[in-house]
Parts: structure tokens; C-alpha cells; sequence
């Protein structure tokens, strides 16, 4: 695994102006007990470790997953995978677009957070869509909750209708990421959820002096995406950067 920077914040308390206000708060919960206030972070990479090994993935998924790796596919994480699983059932989705089916992956887990939801899922590799397919076909998806739609990603969205989708999941081509944005606030009902993959690329895009294109790429969607007032956003460590964003209502 590679190593990334972590912070390591040691025997704060509620009197250290540095420490950060998360765990100035938890403290005050903790109660006056000075053992409590003296609390080491352990592991940081160990826990995020720990979190994407917590989600047991569907066998279903799993072999979706190994097909992937053999066309040399990278897809989404057991942990970001439930976490898109998630949104959709809490959020009660009923219509979802993808961008990027890849071999399935994502789209299962999508499928898996409601048995009501119909996805409609772009993917410029018609091979990709094959074996999603297959995928799909595996898990009696039935096809009335299927649109596999061969074409480019911003051509493709630009013809979907707005505010009909409850969630939009971003994880493919990066060089129209922006254009993407642009469309899925269009596209996204109030309250609907935006998910981008990647969002940290590799670990490297805290790093300010790392500036490949692919770093600044998701680094300026980062800054774009918080600066949209319509959006409520938070970003997820989950596998390799997960940034969410609500349109507010």
C-alpha cells in the first residue's frame, strides 16, 4: 500500500487553540475525566484500511469485480460501492445516471441500494458494456431497469431531461469532467445527490506541490463543485476520493 501523508495530533485538550475543533467538541462530550482528554490518533491509514475492508461484497459483485480486473478496469471500491448503495436507499432513488459502466461494478451496487431504481448507464467502450452486461444478466437485473447507452459521456447527458435524476455518479472520461458538473446540476431534482470518483486521485491531490493533469483536474472540480451554492458537499476518503454533493432544495 502506499504510504500517504497523515496527521498525527497528540494529548490535545480543550485548552490548545491548535487543536482542531472536532476534537475540541468531542472532548467536551467526553465529560471533565482528564484521561479522556488525553487521546493519541493511532493509525490513520490502518483505519481507512479497516473501513474498506468492513464492507462484505455481494459474490455477485465480486466476480463482476474479477472480470474487471482481467480487462484491466479499475472499479469502484467494496467501501465506495456501499456507499452509493446507500444514497440510493436512503435517498429512495428511483432514477439514476452513471458515467462510466465499466464492467458493472458500480452499477450492481447502485442497482443493489433499491429494487425500484432504473439506471441509465454511459460507457464509450462498447467491450465495457458487453461484460456489464453479462453482469447484469448474472444478478436478474431485469432489463425495464437497464439503459446501457454506447456514446460520449457530455453528448449523452446533454440529451437527458433535467431535474428527472435523483443521483448522478461521475467515473469516467476526466478530460469533460467539468462539463459533466455542468450537466448533473441541470440534470439533479432538489436534493438529488452528486457523486464524483477519484476525488483525491491517488492520494495526490492534497498535496498542493503535486500538479499533473490529472491532480489539477480533480483538484479544480473539488474547488468548482464547493463554490456551486446550489450544492451541499462533503468529501469521503473512501477508496480513491469520494466527493458527494446535494443540490439543496
Amino acid at each position: 500500500m502506499k504510504t500517504a501523508r497523515t496527521s498525527r495530533i497528540t494529548n490535545f485538550s480543550l485548552d490548545k487553540p491548535n487543536t482542531p475543533l472536532g476534537y475540541r467538541l468531542a472532548c467536551h462530550h467526553l465529560g471533565p475525566n482528564p484521561d479522556m482528554l488525553n487521546i493519541e490518533m493511532v493509525d490513520k491509514i490502518n483505519s481507512w484500511k479497516y473501513t474498506e475492508d468492513f464492507h462484505q461484497e455481494p459474490e455477485i459483485i465480486a466476480r463482476a469485480r474479477a472480470r474487471a480486473e482481467e480487462l484491466g478496469i479499475e472499479s469502484v471500491t467494496p467501501s465506495v460501492g456501499s456507499h452509493l448503495a446507500l444514497l440510493v436507499s436512503a435517498s429512495q432513488a428511483k432514477a439514476v445516471v452513471e458515467v462510466g459502466t465499466g464492467a458493472g461494478v458500480s452499477g450492481l451496487w447502485l442497482l443493489s441500494g433499491n429494487p425500484n431504481v432504473i439506471l441509465a448507464s454511459i460507457e464509450t467502450e462498447g467491450e465495457y458494456q458487453s461484460h456489464a452486461k453479462f453482469a447484469f444478466n448474472q444478478a436478474q437485473i431485469p432489463a425495464s431497469r437497464l439503459r446501457l447507452i454506447n456514446g460520449k459521456s457530455v453528448e449523452v447527458l446533454t440529451n437527458l431531461a433535467d431535474e428527472t435524476y435523483d443521483l448522478v455518479f461521475l467515473d469516467g472520461d476526466r478530460e469533460t469532467l467539468g462539463e459533466q458538473v455542468d450537466q448533473s446540476l441541470r440534470l439533479l431534482r432538489p436534493g438529488g445527490v452528486l457523486a464524483v470518483a477519484h476525488a483525491l486521485w491517488r492520494d495526490r491531490v492534497p498535496d498542493q506541490m503535486l500538479r499533473d493533469d490529472n491532480t489539477m483536474t480533480y483538484r479544480t472540480i473539488l474547488e468548482t463543485i464547493t463554490n456551486i451554492d446550489q450544492f451541499i458537499t462533503v468529501l469521503s476518503p473512501a477508496g480513491d476520493g469520494l466527493l458527494l454533493a446535494s443540490k439543496r432544495a
